[in-house]
């Protein structure tokens, strides 16, 4: 695997996306929430390819806010390639065969068919994908590397900004003056489903607001659910 140098002015981010892209062209894709680290690597992105795929998997049941910087990131943009991915089945679809409110009943479930059978769709045919991934974000993610193989996938994962923090993200987002989700500034640090995201309290886990009332911590895309305390 090569070495990246995580004490460069981007802590090995720009290094890791120029690698990537040389290395796999076409056959790599950025699957983006929009949170506020995906704005960031887009910028990145955006400084080492004019011709990225980026996909957003569109379950339906995405905040408003979501779906405005999405268009506001396309205008900026426009020459990537951004692309809304639908799970086969509606919301309503999905009620009609499952029951309603699903993601409250069985949420893994829910995610299961609104983002990782989606994102299969999306990888099957790449050899790598990009995650916004940082080792500050929870236990779960402090062991994650640059590369990373993902047995689920059965890709390359790519994790350029694990060594960011917070402050780190939030220092580039303001430099570069790029939009963000507002609902960052309203005690949403990390940014689902708004049926399956609350605030959080100030010094809490970043990702404690994220299925609040479950014993769910993770989607699955990255890693199964641990309990939480």
């Amino acid at each position: 695997m090569p070495d990246f140098d995580s004490n460069s002015k981007t802590k090995g981010a720009l290094e890791v996306l120029k690698w990537a892209y040389h290395t796999y062209q076409n056959d790599i894709v950025y699957a983006c929430s929009f949170g506020v680290e995906g704005v960031v690597l887009i910028d990145l992105i955006s400084k080492v390819t004019k011709q990225s795929e980026i996909v957003f998997l569109d379950t339906g049941l995405h905040f408003d806010e979501t779906y405005e910087l999405i268009e506001k990131v396309k205008a900026r943009y426009p020459f990537l390639t951004i692309k809304l991915k639908k799970s086969l089945q509606s919301v309503s679809e999905q009620a009609d065969s499952h029951g309603d409110e699903l993601w409250k009943r069985d949420p893994t479930k829910c995610c299961n068919l609104r983002k990782i059978i989606p994102l299969h769709e999306e990888l099957d045919p790449k050899s790598a994908w990009i995650s916004g991934l940082r080792r500050e974000q929870s236990p779960l993610r402090q062991k994650t590397n640059f590369l990373n193989k993902d047995e689920k996938f059965e890709a390359i994962k790519v994790c350029p900004l694990i060594h960011w923090t917070w402050k780190d993200v939030w220092r580039y987002v303001h430099e570069n003056n790029l939009a963000y989700n507002p609902l960052h500034d309203k005690g949403y640090p990390s940014i689902g489903c708004s049926v399956c995201t609350e605030r959080v309290l100030s010094g809490s886990d970043s990702r404690s607001g994220r299925w609040a009332n479950q014993k769910k911590t993770e989607c699955g895309l990255h890693f199964d659910s641990a309990p939480k305390d």
